[in-house]
């Protein structure tokens, strides 16, 4: 039985026609199960309807043009109730509709199963028998596996199809409607998409059209070439230590190469149009599905070979292509999941937007994104890369929508849009010079959050009261290997001299989770609840002695430094922390340095931390709220898996509270308390953020004029109304729109979506 289903379910997913893969299915199930017809009807949502797309015992001429009303009709029943029903004469049911197109009168016994992608169903699969009666459990437990196993393929293949009417079409009907994903940084922006993925992975390649196809065969075949060659020397070069039977197979990877069957489709592929990766690509993947479905499980493995060789070829030709690339001015860099480290492979004056199919906002490739001041969406899983790449998108990071090839009315729309964006960013240059404070006049302290070097510049640090979090963990991130105490106190000297006198909180190395060193690699099944921020350093105590004299020594004249521990959840963690940093103090003063004890203070990131508050404060200078990690951990979320990322939110009324908790525990021993995420840099949170009493909020650069514009418009004690008044709300969302009201009541509704 699992064999049959992983079958089943494996030549669906290696179809790419939707019209192909839905048809092969239904007559698959139907060799499977024992019934007189099986069919599969899409949901037509917007005209209320289901369209017949594929069968096996229905006319086949029926096949997209039979259409059952959602709401009077048996499967319309199975999208209403979202669950499969059973019956073993559906003739008999109030909801049966009869359609004398599909030739269903002989049929009674009826069984319809949705298929549901993200609460929405997409699809139902029905089985239809002669007989009266029911069909089996063991039918009916079959059916519903197999719809929840294809519901994510049938999605993005349901995307894919639309995507091609647009991109096929002379008006693109579909270009109105858009991708939706989460929203990443804000902005908006037009611009073409290049599409960034890993060589590895096969199915990531995306589609490209050629117009050169002489010149594309001949860099394939110099190609297969190459990796011929490469064979051939590794064949000579371990004849001396394996034996004759295993350098076998070697000779087997050559045949193929020199066989016209993996060479002679690609070179097919390439003829109608198609670069020679994809081409490559769909050969692969035809033959790989064809191995896989072989029951001998010597023959399955081989499969896995003609993988091997079909990267080798990749390598040579990816080289090939990425030679003679020209990039487009404004482009919108689209992949899997893309990192920091990938915006660095396109020049920042032609980067406009970022579309990353996994991840959200508080993922660090939405946090640079914001630093940079970029467009971003993440999360948008349908999102078809593989057809998109040179396409025209919008970039909604406002709303996380993105429009591919979008219609003139919605060009026009978001053209206005950007401008009005321009407008306002205009204006609140003007604020500028203003000191960030409330209407009343009381301060607030607006610090900056950062680790690029590009946000370290006097421009931008002139905007803020200091920076309040930067990220030591980026310089790691950039190098080869750690960088020695040399290195690091010269990164730290300049941004310490740089905002001397105003503070600098330096956070000591903060890896693991979703930031990982090339050079010190971290490998766990459950990386956010394992090794990471301060458990790390105190493992490797030489590294972070290293990181704490260096930023000591930085700090010599200057006296401006404080340091931030991350990710502490215990007291016997900050004891050993704390150990180390008055270790590090005493041996530079026996070294003759003129070194000062800067303030040390704690992340409060970790629900651990926030029920310890109090017996924290006794051992620190001040608390620092780590706002993205707090809200992961309090909600159990994890904030890189887009299935779930919609839960996230930091104005869930938990964690209001545990951060007021927090506040309270800090003042009651007259130890300040900030905040650094992403909450202090949003607008309607801030308010509620400095109702609860924070002393600092540490934010992109991009935030800070946004946020000080909303700050000057509200009293003090209206933001403590505001909050008293959230705090009896119970759900994230009713908050959220509350607090939009409220901007919109102060005519700052522009922050909420520039405009739209």
């Amino acid at each position: 039985m699992l064999h049959e289903l992983k079958k089943i379910i494996n030549e669906f997913v290696a179809t790419r026609e939707i019209e192909r893969k839905l048809q092969l299915l239904v007559s698959n199930i139907k060799k499977k199960i024992a019934c007189d017809s099986c069919s599969v009807f899409l949901v037509d949502e917007p005209n209320r309807q289901l369209v017949l797309m594929a069968t096996e015992g229905f006319y086949q001429e029926a096949v997209g043009v039979v259409r059952l009303p959602l709401n009077n009709s048996l499967s319309g029943l199975v999208v209403k109730r979202a669950e499969p029903i059973s019956l073993d004469d559906c003739s008999q049911h109030p909801a049966y509709y009869y359609v004398s197109e599909t030739g269903e009168e002989a049929f009674h016994g009826y069984i319809g199963v949705p298929v549901i992608h993200n609460r929405n169903v997409l699809a139902v699969i029905t089985l239809h028998q002669k007989d009266k009666a029911c069909f089996d459990v063991d039918s009916e437990t079959f059916l519903i596996t197999i719809a929840s196993q294809i519901a994510d393929n049938l999605a993005h293949a349901r995307i894919s199809q639309d995507l091609d009417d647009i991109l096929n079409a002379d008006v693109p009907r579909g270009a109105f409607h858009p991708i939706a994903g989460l929203p990443g940084a804000p902005g908006m922006v037009i611009g073409t998409s290049c599409v960034m993925y890993v060589p590895s992975d096969i199915r990531a390649i995306p589609d490209r059209k050629i117009t050169d196809i002489d010149a594309e065969i001949k860099l394939f075949e110099s190609a297969v070439k190459n990796v011929k060659q490469d064979i051939v020397e590794l064949k000579i070069k371990l004849a001396e230590t394996v034996a004759d039977d295993e350098l076998a197979l070697f000779d087997a990877y050559i045949l193929m190469l020199d066989s016209q069957s993996l060479a002679g489709e690609t070179i097919s592929h390439i003829r109608k149009g198609q670069w020679g990766q994809s081409a490559l690509r769909d050969t692969l993947q035809g033959y790989t599905s064809q191995f896989e479905s072989m029951e001998d499980s010597y023959l399955r493995e081989r499969g896995s070979d003609v993988l091997d060789l079909g990267r080798r070829i990749l390598r040579y030709l990816r080289e090939d292509n990425e030679k003679g690339r020209v990039l487009p001015d404004k482009v919108i860099l689209v992949g899997e999941l893309l990192t920091p480290s990938n915006l660095a492979q396109v020049p920042l004056e032609n980067l406009v937007g970022v579309i990353s199919r996994h991840g959200s906002r508080t993922s660090h490739l939405a946090i640079f994104a914001r630093a940079m001041g970029i467009p971003a969406v993440m999360g948008a899983e349908l999102i078809p890369i593989s057809k998109i790449d040179g396409c025209k998108l919008i970039v909604d990071g406002y709303k996380g929508d993105v429009y591919v090839n979008p219609a003139d009315e919605v060009q026009q729309r978001y053209q206005r849009l950007i401008e009005d964006e321009a407008r306002l960013t205009t204006k609140l240059q003007e604020l500028a010079d203003q000191p960030a404070q409330t209407e009343d006049g009381q301060p607030v302290t607006l610090f900056l959050t950062s680790g690029l070097t590009a946000d370290i510049n006097p421009e931008k640090t002139s905007q803020a009261d200091g920076i309040g979090l930067y990220r030591t963990e980026l310089p790691f991130m950039e190098r080869q290997r750690f960088p020695s105490e040399n290195e690091q106190c010269e990164i730290y000297r300049n941004i310490l001299k740089l905002c001397a006198p105003r503070p600098v909180y330096l956070r000591t190395l903060d890896i693991g989770g979703d930031k990982a060193l090339s050079y010190f690699p971290i490998v766990e099944e459950n990386p956010f609840l394992g090794w990471r921020g301060i458990r790390i350093t105190l493992d490797h105590p030489e590294i972070f002695l290293v990181q704490v004299r260096a930023m000591l020594r930085a700090n010599i004249g200057l006296n401006n430094l404080h340091i931030l521990l991350p990710m502490i959840s215990n007291v016997a963690e900050l004891n050993d922390a704390l150990a180390l940093i008055h270790r590090v103090y005493g041996e530079l003063l026996e070294d003759g340095e003129e070194v000062v004890m800067p303030k040390v203070g704690v992340m409060i990131e970790v629900p651990s931390a926030v029920y310890m508050a109090e017996s924290l404060a006794k051992r620190v200078d001040y608390f620092s709220i780590g706002s993205n990690d707090l809200t992961q951990y309090l909600l159990a979320v994890d904030r890189n898996n887009a299935r779930v990322a919609g839960l996230y939110d930091a104005l869930h009324p938990a964690v209001l509270k545990a951060i007021y908790q927090v506040v309270q525990a800090g003042h009651a021993y007259n130890k300040p308390v900030g905040i650094c995420g992403e909450m202090a840099g949003d607008p309607a949170a801030a308010l509620l953020l400095v109702g609860m009493g924070l002393d600092s909020l540490s934010m992109a650069a991009s935030s800070l004029l946004r946020v000080k514009w909303v700050l000057r418009h509200f009293s003090r004690n209206r933001t403590r109304q505001i909050l008293d008044d959230v705090l009896k709300l119970e759900d994230a969302e009713l908050i959220r729109a509350h607090m939009n009201y409220i901007l919109e009541l102060a005519g700052m509704g522009v922050l909420l979506g520039a405009g739209d």
